[in-house]
């Protein structure tokens, strides 16, 4: 089978009277990500991941932030628009959130589900800490990286 790999990645700033919203899931949190959609930063990652694995370009071409239309965009209806450009399935997909706070462990299977079932594909999503470290450590935002791979054959 021959496969097709893409890597994604997409950080964002925490701000006040947002809803925190991470795989399409919304998480209780004091603050949410400042963005043009709604700054769902570990399915933006996921969408250039699938968008690079395709050969597809990248998220900000396709849904791009001077674009009125993508305003306070649903992340995970672009991302099931990126699999319908697709012309294989979707193997796999491996996600890391990056972040001090919030914990995610309460909602992992909450956004592995939805994910699965937009992508119909083996969803791993995984979070770690910046150790203190750097403006993530700082608290200041969120960072995601995924990797994807699809079936081009």
């Amino acid at each position: 089978m021959p496969v097709s790999v893409g890597i994604g990645y997409d950080s964002h700033r925490f701000g006040e009277d947002r809803p925190l919203i991470l795989g399409g899931v919304e998480v209780p949190f004091g603050r949410g990500l400042i963005g043009h959609s709604d700054a769902d930063v570990l399915t933006h990652a996921v969408t250039d991941a699938v968008l690079g694995a395709g050969g597809l370009g990248d998220i900000g071409s396709l849904f791009p932030d001077t674009d009125p239309q993508w305003r306070g965009a649903d992340s995970i209806g672009m991302l099931s628009t990126v699999v319908g450009m697709l012309r294989g399935p979707i193997v796999n997909i491996d996600v890391t959130v990056i972040c001090e706070e919030p914990k995610l462990a309460g909602h992992r299977a909450a956004i592995v589900s939805l994910l699965e079932d937009v992508t119909s594909a083996r969803v791993s999503v995984k979070a770690t800490t910046n150790e203190g470290m750097g403006w993530i450590g700082r608290g200041e935002g969120i960072a995601a990286i995924a990797v994807a791979s699809v079936d081009i054959s």
